[in-house]
C-alpha cells in the first residue's frame, strides 16, 4: 500500500472494463465505446485515433502502429504488424552520393508509407463489434470542435515545434505561435478524411485525393512516392515472441519492432541477483545501464525488416545472454558496446483496453519524432512520420533503407503471461528507452514488490548514445557514484517513457496504472 502522507496516485480498480492512456479524453472515449457494447478493440482503435488530436505532436493517421491482443475467451496472444515501407524508389546508394551516413530526420526520405489506418480498418473488421462508423465519430467531433492543450502535451508541443515546416506550421500552430495549456487545438482537415474513412474504408485513405494529398507534399520536397507505394500499404499478422523472467512470460511483438531487445536485456539481467540490490542504487543502476548498451547493440545490428531480419532467435537464446553479461564490469562502465561482442555478434502513444470479456488490447501508436518528419499534407494537414530514418546506410546491412523495407521500429506494446493466462497488457513509450522500460517494470514488479502505480512511478535511468540519462527522482548521492564508474550522467530535458497498464487479477478485478509522467489516466467502470 502507498503512504498517502506522500504525493501519488492510486490503482483505479474495476470489474466491467478498462482503459489506460496518455490522454483523459481519450481513455473516456474508449470507455464509452465498451458502455455502448463495443469490445476492447473497438475501444482501443476509437482512443487512438482521438489521441492523433490530442497528442498530435507524438502520434496521428500519418503514422504507424503496433498491436498485441487476445480474443474473448482465448488466451492465445495475436500480433498484428501495422507498419508501413519505404516506397519502391527508395534508393541508399543516392544518399550514401550525398555523404549522408544517416537518412535525415526532416525530409521525404524519412517519410515510409504510413501503415495504422489499414491497421486499424482491418483489426476493425475483423475483431471489433461496432464498425468504423461508430468508433470514429469521438475523434470527429473533437478533431472539429477541438480540444484544449494538456500540460505535457504543450511542453512537448513547444520543443517539437521547430520541426513544423511548409503547410504544417499553418495545420499545427495557431496564429503562427506554439498552442498554450488549455487552448483548444483543432483539425478540421482530419475530420473530413476520418469521414470518408468511415463510409469507405481504408481506399479512402489510401488512394484518391487524400493520398494525392500526402504525395503531393513530399513530391514538391523532392520525395519518391507515388500513388502505387499507398495502395499497396498492407498491415500483416505475425508470431508474437516471449521470453521468460521471475515465472513471468514478457510478450512482445517480433521485429521490425524492438520488443525482442527487451527480451534480450531480461536474460542479460537474470545472471545478477536484481531483488537483493536498492531498486534506485548505483549498483542496480549501473548493472541495467550495461545490459543495456549490450542489448541495443544487438538491436543495431540484427533487427530489420522481419523479411531481412537476421538471427532474431538469438535475442530468445539464454546462452548468448549469458556470454554478453559476462562482459559487465560491476566495478566499471564500458565506454562502448560494439567493441566488446563484436567476437559474440559475428555469425520502437499507448493505450490498452480490457472488456468485460477479458479480451486485452495493447496497442502503441506513433509518428517516430515529435511531430515526425514536420511534413504535412497542405489541404488536409495530415501529419508524415518519420520512420524510415529508422533504417541505416551501412551497405548489405539487414536494416539498410532501401524500396518497400520496414524500418527497425521503437515502438513496442508488450504483454505479461503468467501460467498461460494473459496476466497484464501495457506499454512504456519514449522512443528507443521502451526496451529498457519494459525490463524495468517488470523486475519492480518482481524483484522488488512495487505494486503496479508505484512500478510505474519509479524514477527511471537510461544507457542512451554514450550517456547515462537519469529523472530527477534519483538521489544525487546515487549519480555522483555511477559518475565515479565511469558513466556520463545527465538529467534529460523531459522525463523518461510514459507507461500504462491494466493487470487482470485472478479475482476478476480489473487493476489500472497510468504514468503521471504523461496527462493520462486509467479508467474503469
Amino acid at each position: 500500500m502507498r503512504d498517502f502522507h506522500t504525493p501519488g496516485r492510486s490503482e483505479v480498480l474495476a470489474t466491467e472494463g478498462m482503459c489506460a492512456t496518455s490522454h483523459p479524453l481519450a481513455a473516456q472515449v474508449a470507455l464509452n465505446i465498451l458502455q455502448q457494447g463495443g469490445n476492447a478493440m473497438d475501444a482501443a482503435i476509437a482512443g487512438s485515433v482521438l489521441l492523433g488530436i490530442c497528442e498530435p505532436q507524438m502520434t496521428g493517421i500519418g503514422g504507424d502502429c503496433f498491436v498485441l491482443y487476445n480474443r474473448a475467451g482465448e488466451d492465445q496472444i495475436r500480433a498484428l504488424n501495422g507498419s508501413g515501407r519505404a516506397p519502391a524508389a527508395s534508393d541508399a546508394n543516392k544518399l550514401r552520393a550525398k555523404g549522408l551516413d544517416a537518412v535525415p530526420l526532416s525530409t521525404p526520405d524519412s517519410v515510409t508509407i504510413p501503415g495504422a489506418i489499414d491497421a486499424f480498418c482491418h483489426l476493425e473488421e475483423t475483431e471489433g463489434r461496432l464498425g468504423l462508423d461508430a468508433i470514429l465519430q469521438p475523434a470527429i467531433h473533437y478533431a472539429e470542435v477541438g480540444v484544449p492543450v494538456a500540460p505535457r502535451v504543450a511542453l512537448d508541443w513547444e520543443i517539437g515545434a521547430p520541426t513544423l515546416q511548409g503547410s504544417a506550421r499553418a495545420h499545427y500552430l495557431i496564429d503562427g505561435q506554439v498552442p498554450q495549456t488549455g487552448q483548444v487545438f483543432r483539425a478540421p482537415g482530419q475530420a473530413e478524411v476520418l469521414r470518408q474513412i468511415a463510409r469507405n474504408g481504408r481506399n479512402a485513405f489510401y488512394s484518391g485525393e487524400i493520398a494525392q494529398d500526402m504525395i503531393d507534399a513530399l513530391k514538391e520536397l523532392g520525395g519518391v512516392h507515388t500513388a502505387e507505394d499507398f495502395l499497396a500499404t498492407q498491415c500483416t499478422e505475425a508470431q508474437p515472441i516471449s521470453g521468460t523472467y521471475n515465472d513471468i512470460d514478457l510478450v512482445e511483438h517480433p521485429p521490425n519492432g524492438q520488443g525482442a531487445t527487451a527480451i534480450l536485456l531480461l536474460n542479460i539481467l537474470k545472471n545478477f541477483d536484481l531483488g537483493s540490490l536498492d531498486p534506485f542504487g548505483p549498483e542496480l543502476i549501473h548493472l541495467e545501464a550495461e545490459a543495456s548498451k549490450l542489448a541495443y547493440d544487438a538491436r543495431n545490428r540484427f533487427i530489420a525488416d522481419p523479411d531481412f531480419t537476421t538471427h532474431a532467435e538469438r535475442f530468445l537464446d539464454q546462452t548468448v545472454a549469458d556470454r554478453l553479461a559476462a562482459l559487465i564490469d560491476p566495478k566499471r562502465a564500458m565506454p562502448a558496446a560494439a567493441p566488446l561482442t563484436e567476437s559474440i555478434h559475428k555469425d520502437t502513444v499507448y493505450i490498452t483496453v480490457v472488456d468485460r470479456d477479458r479480451m486485452a488490447v495493447s496497442l502503441i501508436y506513433s509518428i517516430f519524432h515529435s511531430f515526425g518528419s514536420g511534413i504535412a499534407s497542405e489541404k488536409y494537414g495530415i501529419l508524415l512520420q518519420n520512420r524510415g530514418s529508422g533504417f541505416n546506410l551501412q551497405a548489405d546491412h539487414p536494416n539498410e533503407f532501401g524500396p518497400g523495407k520496414r524500418p527497425m521500429h521503437t515502438i513496442i506494446p508488450g504483454m505479461l503471461r503468467q501460467d498461460g493466462r494473459v496476466l497484464m497488457p501495457f506499454g512504456v513509450m519514449g522512443g528507443a528507452f521502451q526496451p529498457t522500460g519494459h525490463a524495468r517494470l517488470l523486475s519492480n514488479l518482481t524483484d522488488h514488490g512495487l505494486g503496479l502505480q508505484a512500478g510505474i512511478d519509479a524514477p527511471r535511468a537510461f544507457a542512451d548514445g554514450g550517456v547515462l540519462k537519469l529523472e530527477r527522482g534519483i538521489p544525487p548521492s546515487t549519480s555522483q557514484q555511477l559518475c565515479e564508474l565511469g558513466h556520463n550522467v545527465q538529467v534529460p530535458e523531459t522525463p523518461l517513457g510514459g507507461a500504462q497498464a491494466i493487470r487482470i487479477r485472478s479475482d476478476g478485478v480489473l487493476e489500472g496504472a497510468s504514468d503521471p509522467r504523461k496527462d493520462g489516466c486509467a479508467l474503469g467502470y
